[in-house]
């Protein structure tokens, strides 16, 4: 019923192209924090359920797909409406009472069919649409989906089901599929218990009913739910996991909106959540999820079922939109370096720094740490920073990160510059270096190994980097440094990691550098030995991966 959905945002920034999506049955929203994820479904709701259809700040349309009489009545009123009975009078042939038995309305048909005929913004906002597609419409956020799972008021058998449990009692197939979810995640079998008289409760048992034994009322069937275990007795975690599944393949809802879905789960459990909701999810239900769980996205991803992944992010440049694609996503878990780093975790972040080797990765982000810290704009929000294995392998990290829109910057020593071929080659590709550049970056760089090699007896990165030049050279080297920085590339102009902070009287060897500098950085600002931000070297160096990430207009993220 519900077609697409029309977001404020483009993919770019400072552009007019909003995004549209063309909807399939699941939308998982992702990015970093305060992107907009959970405002997204809360306007979502707002707008199904209440006609708000102005003053969003995330959503700009939905598009609801025309319904004639028959199909209003098959897909909204059916579902819903009150059949007469003594509570209710007969329906008049212009009015109809829908809802539940305690949360109800009357409906004027002939308003109501027009409104599903042409359901476009104005028509809906002022129609009673909303008002019945609020039935349709169930919100789950971290503690209301545990309520989910406490015990129901037995239906009269005689009559349809009204809540899930009774659902789950009569109907076979239901429960199998139900129990066959909960028993792949927690090994135990899931079972309606009704030897409470007049209620319905649910039980995790660890043998399987046999025979429909679990609704029965014999002694048999008394002693089989007594050594059950009553899932109010059972952690949140489960009860979180159990209560969504039970809303999804049991509830009557044809739009779903689950916050942070991992709530109460640890990380196999959120990824087990994300694999199955793919899987069992009716096509004419929309279901809407806003999460900062890498497990439960790489669930959803590994199911091979199409979903809308749409990543937001928010800044002072503005809002950005983009829809991620299942086979661009797949690589990152697939990729033995990138699935072993936790890549997928760069999703939910504003930005990525990438070095060559752990160590590095530790020294720079505790110099982004202090630069936070302190308030000094050379600081980068919301980065994540990962290690590649070596510098090659850095851009196998920087390019997937940026064709997904994620800007990723590569950190290498000097060195960088010694190998021309396919390992300069994929430097070049790696941060998107227009191709018709290459050739110019490839004559750069063999004019700066040729002026290293000229000088004799020394390294270019143990010795002294950029340093090692003449006046000449060394305007020529950190120019072209320069222009690699421009496309998010940072070369280490003093040779490698280990010349940072020189002032600092430490034994520089590889084995113990780190822990000597960060023992000799201190840990407690109160002391005067600690070491602060200050102008030029390191500082300045991050600086620079800062103003690449903050630049709106930045070079080398593809289109």
């Amino acid at each position: 019923m519900l077609r697409k959905i029309k977001l404020q945002a483009g993919t770019y920034l400072g552009t007019d192209d909003s995004l549209e999506i063309e909807l399939t049955p699941i939308t998982v929203f992702i990015g970093p924090n305060n992107s907009g994820k959970s405002q997204a479904l809360i306007e979502i709701e707002g707008w199904i359920t209440r006609g708000r259809t102005e003053s969003l700040n995330i959503i700009s349309d939905l598009e609801f797909e025309s319904l004639v009489e028959d199909q209003v009545y098959e897909k909204i009123l059916n579902k819903i409406k009150i059949a007469p009975s003594k509570n209710f009078p007969p329906y008049d042939n212009n009015y109809m009472v829908v809802g539940m038995y305690n949360n109800n309305c009357q409906v004027y048909l002939p308003n109501l069919i027009n409104t599903a005929l042409s359901p476009n913004k104005e028509n809906f906002k002022n129609s009673e649409l909303p008002m019945v597609l609020q039935y349709l419409t169930t919100r789950l956020d971290g503690y209301n989906r545990l309520n989910l799972i406490t015990e129901q008021v037995a239906d009269d058998l005689q009559e349809e089901p009204r809540d899930t449990f009774s659902k789950l009692f009569r109907d076979k197939a239901l429960i199998s599929k139900v129990r066959d979810i909960v028993y792949n995640a927690f090994q135990k079998y899931l079972v309606i218990d009704p030897t409470n008289l007049g209620y319905l409760r649910l039980r995790l048992s660890e043998k399987e009913p046999k025979d429909e034994l679990d609704k029965s009322l014999n002694e048999e069937a008394r002693v089989f739910h007594k050594n059950a275990t009553l899932i109010n007795d059972v952690s949140d975690g489960v009860k979180a996991f159990i209560g969504i599944i039970i809303s999804l393949i049991a509830g009557e809802s044809d739009f779903i909106l689950v916050d942070e879905p991992e709530a109460f789960l640890h990380p196999t459990l959120s990824y087990k959540l994300g694999k199955e909701i793919t899987s069992i999810l009716d096509n004419d239900k929309r279901l809407f999820v806003a999460t900062h769980s890498a497990d439960f996205l790489m669930g959803c991803v590994q199911s091979n079922v199409g979903i809308n992944i749409v990543r937001l992010t928010y800044g002072n440049q503005g809002a950005t939109a983009r829809v991620l694609t299942q086979d661009k996503l797949k690589p990152l878990m697939q990729n033995p370096l990138l699935r072993s780093i936790g890549v997928f975790n760069a999703l939910f972040y504003n930005a990525v720094v990438v070095t060559e080797a752990d160590a590095d990765r530790a020294f720079y982000q505790e110099i982004n740490e202090r630069l936070l810290k302190e308030k000094d704009p050379r600081g980068i929000e919301g980065c994540l920073f990962l290690n590649a294995q070596n510098k090659q392998t850095v851009w196998d990290i920087v390019k997937p990160l940026r064709e997904l829109g994620i800007p990723a910057v590569g950190i290498v020593d000097i060195d960088v510059i010694k190998e021309g071929g396919d390992v300069w080659n994929k430097v070049l590709n790696g941060i998107y270096l227009p191709e018709l550049s290459h050739n110019s970056y490839r004559t750069g760089r063999q004019t700066l190994k040729q002026a290293f090699d000229k000088i004799s007896g020394k390294d270019m990165k143990r010795d002294g980097g950029v340093n090692l030049l003449n006046d000449s050279e060394k305007e020529f080297c950190l120019d072209f440094f320069k222009h690699l920085s421009d496309y998010g590339c940072l070369v280490v102009p003093v040779g490698e990691i280990e010349k940072w902070l020189e002032s600092l009287d430490i034994e520089r060897g590889k084995s113990s550098w780190l822990r000597n500098i960060f023992e000799k950085m201190g840990d407690n600002p109160d002391l005067d030995e600690y070491v602060r931000p200050a102008s030029g070297d390191v500082w300045d160096f991050i600086g620079e991966a800062s103003k690449w990430i903050n630049d709106p207009n930045k070079k080398g993220i593809p289109e």
